[in-house]
């Protein structure tokens, strides 16, 4: 088969990121064609496909400014350049990832005009949510844009700013739930927790299916399964992601914890942290994979919905337990007592408590890594992505 990958940027960015790019190797290593489309920009992975990227727009004042703004809603550079790029490749399905704003959906549009068959993986809330998060201005849990958009605007919602959350809105309005259930025929939620917010919000179940994303089980592999004296965390140090609740919580414990990643808060959470808190900054695969795989275990202290979180995946495929917050699709990829355990999200007593909990227990390390290696390979996800494909 041809398959039209689109997804707006084209390194390993982010969550989205990774999965687009390890559907293309997977989808080549089963001998299909695949063709890319994304944004221009610097760090793009070098690819024949990038004479067909519309160029890098930036979110700032200065040169660009209404290219950038205009382009949420479908601009004629991306028409041009996603029309040459059907013509030459003639792909069988094109398959979405995350597209808002720097491609935008015109090109579902575009695809389905033409009888391609779309399918949209959803890495975030966007469809239903214009910030994205369902987190009014950044801080706490909102759904009221669900049935009514006009809320990011009243809230405004983004950047807590006015002209910011309008184009939210207009962009919304614009790319209804009707025009984009039109030109997609089948949307794919990666945690049953988002197909359940999709279908709150509107949309057709018919057209909703949950499949859980996948990683490279064999950069999990390990000789032993041996822990040290710590706990980790892993990711961005921000407010959504709930580290301030851990670090209160850690500081009330003799446990030693290991923070890698970076962010806005990374300053102020070091000041705010006791000595037995170590920030191990940004760290690369081979260093990740040290670090998380002796951790007695990894916590995920998230106060937003999270969909179907890598950090997750990826500790229990190198035998690590997990300590989540309740919340979003986290609950569905811990098993209690076997792979780790829940606690409720925002509640500090409740996470140290757990933290306490975790650190006594006796969890089978690599009965742990066998399992989710099974679980989230790649051969399981391509037998379903290829079903949905050819059906």
């Amino acid at each position: 088969m041809k398959i039209l990958l689109a997804n707006k940027f084209y390194y390993r960015r982010g969550g989205d990121c990774v999965c687009t790019i390890n559907l293309e190797e997977l989808l080549k290593a089963h001998g299909h064609e695949v063709a890319i489309f994304a944004m221009q920009h610097p760090d793009n992975l070098p690819t024949p496909w990038s004479k067909y990227f519309p160029s890098e727009i930036k979110f700032k004042p200065g040169p660009g400014m209404i290219e950038a703004f205009m382009r949420p809603f479908g601009t004629s550079e991306v028409k041009k350049k996603f029309n040459a790029l059907l013509n030459d490749f003639k792909p069988d399905v094109v398959h979405l990832n995350n597209i808002h704003s720097q491609l935008s959906p015109i090109i579902a549009e575009l695809a389905h005009q033409r009888g391609i068959k779309v399918i949209w993986t959803l890495h975030d809330y966007k469809l239903i949510c214009p910030r994205y998060d369902c987190l009014r201005n950044g801080e706490n849990i909102c759904e009221e844009c669900f049935t009514n958009k006009h809320k990011v605007l009243d809230y405004k919602c983004m950047k807590n700013s006015k002209i910011a959350s309008y184009l939210s809105y207009k962009e919304a309005m614009k790319w209804t739930r009707e025009r984009l259930e039109a030109c997609t025929d089948l949307f794919i939620c990666p945690s049953q927790f988002m197909a359940d917010k999709m279908i709150q919000g509107g949309f057709n179940k018919n057209k909703i299916h949950t499949l859980c994303n996948f990683i490279d089980v064999a950069k999990c592999k390990k000789e032993n399964y041996n822990k040290g004296d710590y706990y980790c965390f892993i990711g961005r140090i921000s407010h959504e992601k709930g580290v301030k609740t851990l670090i209160e919580a850690a500081n009330q414990l003799p446990y030693k914890l290991v923070i890698i990643g970076g962010g806005p808060l990374e300053e102020e959470m070091k000041k705010l942290a006791h000595s037995n808190i170590k920030f191990a900054g940004f760290k690369q695969w081979n260093e990740i994979k040290e670090i998380v795989g002796k951790a007695r275990f990894s916590v995920i202290p998230s106060e937003w919905y999270e969909n179907n979180p890598l950090s997750v995946i990826e500790a229990q495929c190198l035998g690590t337990p997990v300590l989540g917050a309740r919340i979003g699709g986290i609950p569905e990829l811990i098993r209690g007592n076997v792979t780790g355990l829940c606690f409720k999200s925002k509640d500090e007593n409740d996470l140290k408590n757990k933290i306490e909990v975790m650190y006594q227990a006796a969890f089978d390390y690599e009965k742990i890594a066998q399992k989710a290696q099974e679980r989230y390979n790649a051969e399981a996800y391509y037998k379903q992505i290829i079903d949905l494909y050819k059906n």
